[in-house]
């Protein structure tokens, strides 16, 4: 029987994996839509807004663990 991808991936994870899916989707609503109100804009202009943050949050933990990491082997 052959099977998409997504459909083998949902069977693995079960009804767990649709929940947690769908909070998560709610979550990044909830915050798109606050950013879009808060700051008056579309909601396409929150999506980049949140999308940014999320970067940058990004970016800082990757120089954070860089910077740790190469002071962590100076210890030895």
């Amino acid at each position: 029987m052959l099977a998409f991808p997504s459909s083998r991936l949902l069977a693995r994870r079960g009804i767990g994996g649709i929940i947690s899916w769908f909070i998560r989707i709610v979550i990044y609503d909830i915050c798109i839509t606050g950013i879009s109100d808060i700051l008056g804009v579309s909601r396409m202009v929150a999506l980049f807004i949140f999308l940014g943050i999320l970067g940058v949050i990004a970016f800082v933990g990757y120089m954070m663990r860089n910077k740790y990491a190469t002071e962590a082997g100076d210890d030895f």
